[in-house]
Protein backbone atom coordinates (compact mmCIF):
# COMPACT_ATOMS: atom_id res chain seq x y z
CA UNK A 1 0.00 0.00 0.00
CA UNK A 2 1.77 3.25 -0.38
CA UNK A 3 1.93 6.15 1.62
CA UNK A 4 -0.47 8.44 -0.34
CA UNK A 5 -3.34 6.12 0.96
CA UNK A 6 -2.42 6.22 4.65
CA UNK A 7 -2.38 10.39 5.14
CA UNK A 8 -5.84 11.74 4.85
CA UNK A 9 -6.37 13.73 1.76
CA UNK A 10 -8.19 17.08 1.99
CA UNK A 11 -10.02 18.68 -1.09
CA UNK A 12 -8.36 21.78 -2.72
CA UNK A 13 -5.03 21.82 -0.61
CA UNK A 14 -3.20 18.65 -1.76
CA UNK A 15 -0.08 20.25 -1.52
CA UNK A 16 -0.59 20.89 2.84
CA UNK A 17 1.22 17.82 4.59
CA UNK A 18 -0.84 16.17 7.28
CA UNK A 19 0.00 17.17 10.86
CA UNK A 20 0.36 15.43 14.02
CA UNK A 21 -1.93 16.66 16.67
CA UNK A 22 0.20 17.78 18.78
CA UNK A 23 0.73 20.78 16.47
CA UNK A 24 -2.51 21.45 15.91
CA UNK A 25 -2.83 25.24 17.01
CA UNK A 26 -5.38 24.50 19.37
CA UNK A 27 -3.07 21.94 21.15
CA UNK A 28 -0.40 24.39 21.41
CA UNK A 29 -2.87 27.06 22.40
CA UNK A 30 -4.17 24.64 25.51
CA UNK A 31 -0.55 24.28 26.26
CA UNK A 32 0.44 27.62 26.47
CA UNK A 33 -2.70 28.77 28.53
CA UNK A 34 -1.88 25.87 30.82
CA UNK A 35 1.33 26.72 31.53
CA UNK A 36 -0.21 30.40 32.03
CA UNK A 37 -2.20 29.18 34.87
CA UNK A 38 0.50 27.02 36.30
CA UNK A 39 2.64 30.38 36.43
CA UNK A 40 0.13 31.94 37.93
CA UNK A 41 -0.46 29.36 40.66
CA UNK A 42 3.46 28.86 40.67
CA UNK A 43 3.81 32.52 42.08
CA UNK A 44 1.40 32.58 44.77
CA UNK A 45 3.19 28.79 46.41
CA UNK A 46 0.04 27.82 45.96
CA UNK A 47 -1.28 24.36 43.89
CA UNK A 48 -4.92 25.60 42.23
CA UNK A 49 -7.49 23.60 44.48
CA UNK A 50 -4.38 21.45 45.61
CA UNK A 51 -4.67 22.65 49.39
CA UNK A 52 -8.08 23.70 49.75
CA UNK A 53 -9.58 20.59 48.88
CA UNK A 54 -8.53 18.99 52.01
CA UNK A 55 -9.85 21.23 54.23
CA UNK A 56 -12.44 19.69 56.66
CA UNK A 57 -15.69 21.41 56.33
CA UNK A 58 -18.87 19.94 57.62
CA UNK A 59 -22.05 19.95 55.15
CA UNK A 60 -24.78 21.42 57.24
CA UNK A 61 -28.60 21.72 55.82
CA UNK A 62 -30.83 24.81 57.85
CA UNK A 63 -34.45 24.31 57.42
CA UNK A 64 -37.38 26.77 58.97
CA UNK A 65 -40.89 26.32 59.32
CA UNK A 66 -43.44 27.97 61.97
CA UNK A 67 -42.60 26.96 64.72
CA UNK A 68 -38.48 26.24 64.65
CA UNK A 69 -35.05 26.67 62.74
CA UNK A 70 -33.51 23.47 62.46
CA UNK A 71 -29.65 23.00 61.47
CA UNK A 72 -28.11 20.15 60.83
CA UNK A 73 -24.57 19.21 60.58
CA UNK A 74 -22.58 16.29 59.70
CA UNK A 75 -19.57 15.71 61.71
CA UNK A 76 -18.16 12.10 60.89
CA UNK A 77 -15.22 11.04 63.13
CA UNK A 78 -16.03 13.85 66.26
CA UNK A 79 -17.05 13.66 69.13
CA UNK A 80 -19.53 15.88 71.31
CA UNK A 81 -16.37 17.68 73.26
CA UNK A 82 -14.81 18.17 69.90
CA UNK A 83 -17.62 20.65 68.91
CA UNK A 84 -18.82 24.26 70.00
CA UNK A 85 -22.14 25.76 69.47
CA UNK A 86 -22.54 29.28 70.30
CA UNK A 87 -26.10 30.91 70.07
CA UNK A 88 -26.55 34.77 69.70
CA UNK A 89 -29.25 36.65 69.00
CA UNK A 90 -28.65 37.06 65.57
CA UNK A 91 -26.29 34.14 64.80
CA UNK A 92 -25.52 30.28 65.24
CA UNK A 93 -22.03 29.48 65.43
CA UNK A 94 -20.57 25.94 65.00
CA UNK A 95 -16.85 25.69 66.08
CA UNK A 96 -14.91 22.19 66.10
CA UNK A 97 -11.69 20.60 65.37
CA UNK A 98 -11.23 17.25 64.33
CA UNK A 99 -7.84 15.05 65.09
CA UNK A 100 -7.33 11.75 63.67
CA UNK A 101 -4.17 10.22 64.64
CA UNK A 102 -2.95 6.78 62.83
CA UNK A 103 -0.55 3.91 63.76
CA UNK A 104 0.55 0.82 62.17
CA UNK A 105 3.79 -0.84 63.94
CA UNK A 106 4.78 -3.81 62.24
CA UNK A 107 7.64 -6.00 62.21
CA UNK A 108 9.87 -4.47 59.50
CA UNK A 109 7.88 -0.85 59.45
CA UNK A 110 5.87 1.64 61.17
CA UNK A 111 3.94 4.19 59.35
CA UNK A 112 2.25 6.93 61.56
CA UNK A 113 -0.51 9.66 60.10
CA UNK A 114 -1.80 12.57 61.47
CA UNK A 115 -4.57 14.62 60.36
CA UNK A 116 -5.88 17.68 61.88
CA UNK A 117 -8.57 20.59 60.43
CA UNK A 118 -10.61 23.09 62.70
CA UNK A 119 -13.96 24.46 61.18
CA UNK A 120 -16.47 27.44 62.14
CA UNK A 121 -19.55 27.95 60.46
CA UNK A 122 -21.57 31.31 61.41
CA UNK A 123 -25.71 30.78 60.29
CA UNK A 124 -27.24 34.08 60.75
CA UNK A 125 -30.90 33.82 62.21
CA UNK A 126 -33.85 36.00 61.40
CA UNK A 127 -35.14 38.18 64.35
CA UNK A 128 -37.31 36.79 66.66
CA UNK A 129 -35.64 33.32 68.01
CA UNK A 130 -35.63 32.21 71.70
CA UNK A 131 -32.17 31.52 72.07
CA UNK A 132 -32.77 30.36 75.91
CA UNK A 133 -34.88 27.54 74.42
CA UNK A 134 -32.51 26.04 72.04
CA UNK A 135 -31.02 22.52 72.14
CA UNK A 136 -28.73 20.28 70.66
CA UNK A 137 -28.43 16.98 70.71
CA UNK A 138 -24.60 14.81 69.06
CA UNK A 139 -25.61 11.26 68.09
CA UNK A 140 -23.31 9.13 65.48
CA UNK A 141 -21.57 11.86 64.53
CA UNK A 142 -24.79 14.30 63.19
CA UNK A 143 -25.09 17.09 65.29
CA UNK A 144 -29.34 18.35 65.76
CA UNK A 145 -29.99 21.76 66.80
CA UNK A 146 -33.25 23.18 67.15
CA UNK A 147 -33.74 27.15 67.92
CA UNK A 148 -37.54 27.78 68.51
CA UNK A 149 -39.46 30.94 67.39
CA UNK A 150 -41.48 33.38 69.95
CA UNK A 151 -44.71 33.52 69.79
CA UNK A 152 -44.50 36.80 68.59
CA UNK A 153 -43.30 36.09 65.55
CA UNK A 154 -45.57 32.84 65.33
CA UNK A 155 -48.71 34.72 65.75
CA UNK A 156 -47.27 38.30 63.37
CA UNK A 157 -48.00 36.56 60.58
CA UNK A 158 -50.45 37.99 58.37
CA UNK A 159 -52.04 36.05 55.59
CA UNK A 160 -53.26 38.57 52.94
CA UNK A 161 -56.09 37.61 50.62
CA UNK A 162 -55.52 37.92 46.47
CA UNK A 163 -58.17 39.99 44.83
CA UNK A 164 -58.47 38.66 41.31
CA UNK A 165 -59.73 41.28 38.83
Amino acid sequence: MPLRDLIPIRRGRRDVPARREEEHPFFAMQRQMNEMFDSFFRDFAVEPFGEWRDQFAPHIDVKEDDKEITVTAELPGMDDKDIEVLLERNALTLKGEKKEEKEEKEQNYWHTERRYGSFQRVIPLPEGVDTDKATASFKKGVLHIAVPKTEQVKTAVKKIAIKAE
